[in-house]
């Protein structure tokens, strides 16, 4: 294992639990970048927006990466649809699948709507550890989906007693799911490359993830929870030996960054208060 990916905020300016708080928030809340930078800056940490769209750009699917090991089992009901993001101003296809709980199954980001990528979203859900061959899978009225599903039939990737469902009102639950992730995108007017769209898209998914509680440890709603796995996973959390070593108005912040509900006036007068000491 490299030095690198031992430490993943080498080489960063700021530190590492500052960097997670502003990537966490950005990706489970609706906010801007812009938005971002201004919240940082009322809590006394001054960074500039366009430093945290490469943090999010960067670490984003690194998180799902790390978070992918530790999702729970899913049930083999699947519920599986598509929705629209903007990209250079035009609209492209996120597919995406539910299982009957309302948990997520896996998602894909394409240019195209036919059967060869929804042959390419089945094969991909499959291949993900926390899913289950699918006992009946639901889907719309689309043509390209009985034809996908037949193809991977005929191919063996689904057993013989797997159905496909095309019953529009069985897929209420993940368009639901749908609102989730779409009202992330719009603060940023959607995205200005496919790169850039495929990386936020993944941050996007596995918070959303663990918003429900799709990750081992952590249960829907813990938002303490969430905070500890995420800094667990990157190895960053601040130990009472560091601590001790931090400059006093750093200490203040770390204590607020996962508690910025307790954040009020009376915090930001605290906060000058050491800041002048």
């Amino acid at each position: 294992m490299s030095k690198q990916s031992q430490n993943p905020f080498k080489w960063r300016h700021f530190q590492a639990d500052s960097i997670l708080l502003c990537v966490r928030w950005y990706l489970r809340y609706s906010l801007s970048y812009r938005d971002l930078e201004e919240i940082m800056l009322e809590r006394g940490l001054q960074v500039d927006h366009t430093t945290i769209y490469r943090w999010v750009q960067h670490y984003a699917p690194e998180l799902e990466k790390r978070c992918r090991p530790h999702l729970k089992a899913t049930n083999d009901s699947w519920r599986v649809d598509e929705t629209y993001i903007k990209v250079k101003k035009q609209w492209v296809y996120l597919y995406r699948a539910v299982d009957s709980e309302g948990n997520t199954l896996d998602f894909f980001f394409s240019l195209t709507r036919d059967a060869h990528t929804a042959k390419h979203f089945f094969l991909k859900t499959l291949a993900a550890s926390h899913t289950t061959e699918p006992r009946v899978i639901n889907v719309d009225k689309n043509a390209a989906y009985p034809k996908a599903f037949n193809e991977l039939k005929a191919e063996g990737h689904f057993s013989a007693s797997c159905a496909l469902r095309q019953v529009k009102y069985l897929n209420n639950l993940i368009e639901q799911d749908h609102r989730f992730i779409k009202r992330l995108t719009k603060p940023g007017m959607g995205f200005f490359s496919d790169l850039t769209a495929s990386r936020t898209l993944q941050g996007y998914e596995i918070m959303n993830m663990i918003r429900k509680g799709q990750v081992h440890g952590v249960a829907k709603g813990d938002v303490g929870g969430q905070v500890a796995l995420i800094t667990k996973l990157f190895g960053a959390a601040v130990s009472i030996e560091q601590a001790g070593s931090l400059p006093p108005h750093f200490v203040f912040f770390q204590f607020f960054a996962t508690q910025p509900f307790l954040l009020g006036l009376a915090g930001l007068a605290s906060l000058r208060l050491i800041l002048r000491g």
